[in-house]
């Protein structure tokens, strides 16, 4: 290139670098149904947007004084927009050295990257596009030593959670860092049949513990998503992925020192639903779909549904009321009839940790009998779970209102109340709630009498009937022990006016809630 100018040479380099790893690995990729992350950044951001930086990073290779050729550093970013709003983006490249790091003067991605830095200090969303396995143990040969833990540190990672909006997408199989920062997000997806995470892959699994086992069943999405709720949601493809992302982008505000965007909506405020009357059944035991009741009120297809595979017993999803972004926390009573078990507790803390970062009010629509019981729940630490979700719904700062659907019962109905804010709840007629279910407390607090009676069954089932009587939900309205009752049909107007009122306190809340933001 001696004979080049300047010009030249950087056109020349340009064109090196988006060769990426070359012909015969870009179809290696494309082989295994799988994008090059220049692709991805492609299909995910508004056309045209993507300014590249450090295009020009990578390995020279000379003779002599003459530059043959760049191999480009494994990892592509810059900045961008997605729907009309600007991100940092970024991605590990497979085609080059299966993306693991290179050794630069500074890093273009990962922790610590010039990615998460632009994200850091112009406060606008991260997209990690995450397709690679990051360190290599030929590292500390290519040092000469073996380096302490942390020497890329995950401090901007986790400062980020408390600053910005943060997505990462699995694209490929992640190990090490890349799959530590997928987790350090605050929503993550993956993508069937093509992607894996894990804390280290199926070699040093059979390393260590003598088990052979395939990339899919140690970490594919029916383990890191549906039974360890790792990754929040799964894709059927790579552009459904970027869909999602855009989608969930949408709801989220740029920063945390921004409110949400609200959009116009051509759904009635005034949308009174009739089917809304008879969605619970008058059989009390009998269970109802809570996804239909959630979009019979919500703006028509607004409804964004996050972990819908993890801890069923919940439904958490964003959505829109009068164009405003909404959290709604739905109890589910297809699954243990709505009882909390550890993973629904889990995941309604993160989802609440989730809206009163970003500033976005929060729906209860409760039908909770309590938390899980028995000796399965009781190992797998329900209590500790389910009082944790007490705990953080009662530090969050957002506007809540609370919707008593049917059953509100014990310390999981406490996890449903805002106690240190208004503590605003309405309830339908149908609504019910107390220290437990009358049918456990008879057998509890009339064992003797019952076990005494001539007839104990009957005297158990007269005794729930009286005091049933006394747990009528207009017998507490009356009391004022609840703020309101509604008409089914009126919680979508209902809801919207709160929204609406909420704008104003959410304005007031500006700024970082938690020092290092939502937990992973």
């Amino acid at each position: 290139m001696s004979a080049k100018t300047p010009i030249e040479e950087l056109e020349q380099r340009r064109r090196w670098a988006e060769e990426q790893g070359g012909a015969a690995n870009v179809e290696r990729q494309h082989e295994q149904g799988r994008l090059t992350v220049r692709e991805r950044i492609a299909g995910l951001v508004d056309k045209g947007s993507f300014q590249e930086i450090g295009k020009l990073t990578g390995s020279e290779a000379y003779d002599g004084l003459t530059l043959k050729n760049v191999t480009p550093a494994p990892y592509v970013m810059g900045l961008a927009e997605i729907g009309g709003r600007p991100v940092a983006v970024g991605g590990e490249d497979f085609t080059v050295r299966g993306g693991t790091t290179a050794a630069l003067d500074k890093r273009k991605g990962g922790q610590g990257g010039f990615a998460e830095d632009m994200a850091h200090h112009y406060r606008i969303p991260l997209v990690n596009l995450i397709d690679g396995a990051g360190g290599s143990v030929t590292s500390a040969k290519r040092r000469g030593h073996a380096v302490f833990p942390g020497v890329d540190s995950f401090d901007r990672s986790i400062d980020l959670l408390g600053e910005v909006p943060v997505v990462s997408a699995v694209l490929g199989s992640a190990a090490g860092g890349p799959a530590g920062r997928a987790i350090l997000s605050h929503w993550s997806v993956m993508v069937k049949g093509a992607s894996q995470i894990f804390a280290a892959g199926p070699a040093v699994v059979e390393r260590s513990l003598g088990q052979k086992i395939g990339k899919e069943e140690l970490g594919g999405p029916a383990v890191a998503v549906d039974k360890a709720g790792a990754i929040d949601n799964v894709a059927e493809s790579e552009a459904h992925c970027f869909a999602l992302i855009r989608q969930f982008l949408s709801y989220m505000p740029q920063n945390v020192w921004e409110l949400p965007p609200v959009v116009s909506s051509d759904d009635p405020v005034d949308r009174c639903e009739d089917a809304l009357l008879s969605i619970v059944p008058e059989q009390r035991r009998r269970a109802y779909d809570m996804r239909r009741l959630i979009n019979l009120v919500v703006d028509k297809g607004s409804a964004f549904e996050i972990q819908p595979s993890f801890g069923k017993a919940l439904v958490t999803c964003l959505a829109r009321l009068n164009g405003h972004p909404v959290g709604i926390v739905a109890n589910n009573p297809m699954v243990y009839g709505g009882a909390m078990d550890g993973p629904a507790a889990r995941k309604q803390v993160r989802f609440v940790e989730l809206c009163d970062m970003f500033h976005i009010p929060l729906v209860f629509l409760v039908d909770v009998p309590g938390f899980m019981v028995g000796l399965q729940a009781e190992q797998a630490g329900v209590l500790r779970d389910g009082m944790r979700a007490v705990y953080v719904a009662s530090q969050a700062t957002v506007p809540v209102v609370t919707v008593v659907i049917r059953k509100c019962y014990g310390m999981a109905g406490m996890a449903t109340c805002h106690k240190r804010g208004l503590e605003f709840r309405v309830a339908w007629p149908s609504a019910e709630w107390g220290s437990l279910p009358v049918e456990g407390g008879v057998a509890v607090a009339f064992r003797r009498e019952i076990a005494n009676a001539p007839d104990p069954k009957k005297r158990e089932q007269e005794l729930e009937e009286e005091l049933r009587a006394y747990g009528s939900p207009m017998r507490t309205a009356a009391a004022f022990g609840v703020e309101d009752m509604l008409d089914p049909r009126e919680t979508r107007p209902y809801l919207c006016r709160f929204v609406a009122l909420a704008q104003t306190r959410l304005k007031t809340e500006l700024g970082p809630k938690l020092k290092a933001g939502v937990r992973p």
